[in-house]
């Protein structure tokens, strides 16, 4: 992979920018998996089913976290971004951990690549946020076994046009539009959710999860 491009250098901006995670939750866990923007804040990985045993891919996995809690629990993980930055720092903090690996790809390649490998595929605010979605998500079922699991967050619907030159673009679909992408990608059983706000006149985050037909 070119790791010379605007949307590398991009990533890798923004990644070295970003926040370390705490390294201990509210309820005193050491690993956790947040589907958020807010912290100890609505649901966690049940979202996904059971994942003991089960191949999963997180689809932008920036810095591994989340990740690395399901492969605590048993699941065989691969995370996926595009920041160089992201898979070295993720695989320093995480990499100790079995049946776990970061790789430095885009998601429509590594999916393109990989068809039937997984039985899961997630992203929390990462590529399926910022990839068309006619491309990716017949991408994502191609990688999913029959009955897999999509399940994404990310920010609700936005008219908000983006600034000229951006390098990164949002994909602020309504859930209509959302529902009819991953039905025409061979998905059903999809399942809309806004998660409320910790406090009011904040922004809420959409959960979508879907089942691969």
């Amino acid at each position: 992979m070119n790791v010379n491009t605007p949307a590398v250098r991009a990533w890798n901006g923004f990644a070295q920018k970003a926040e370390p995670r705490r390294s201990v939750n509210a309820a005193g866990a050491i690993t956790w998996l947040n589907w958020t923007q807010y912290p100890d804040h609505g649901p966690d990985e049940t979202v996904l089913g059971p994942v003991e045993g089960k191949r999963v891919v997180e689809l932008g996995s920036g810095a591994g976290a989340n990740l690395a809690h399901l492969a605590t629990l048993g699941a065989r993980c691969v995370g996926v971004d595009l920041a160089p930055v992201r898979t070295v720092n993720a695989t320093a903090a995480w990499g100790h951990l079995p049946n776990l690996e970061f790789v430095t790809v885009d998601a429509v390649d590594h999916l393109a690549a990989n068809p039937g490998r997984y039985d899961i595929a997630y992203s929390i605010f990462g590529a399926v946020w910022f990839t068309e979605p006619e491309v990716l998500l017949p991408l994502v079922r191609q990688a999913l076994t029959p009955g897999g699991i999509l399940a994404f967050s990310q920010l609700p619907a936005d008219d908000t046009p983006p600034p000229p030159h951006q390098q990164i673009t949002r994909q602020h679909l309504p859930v209509s539009r959302w529902r009819a992408v991953l039905t025409a990608a061979g998905f059903g059983r999809i399942d809309c959710e806004l998660i409320p706000p910790p406090a009011e006149n904040e922004t809420g985050t959409v959960l979508i999860r879907a089942v691969a037909v």
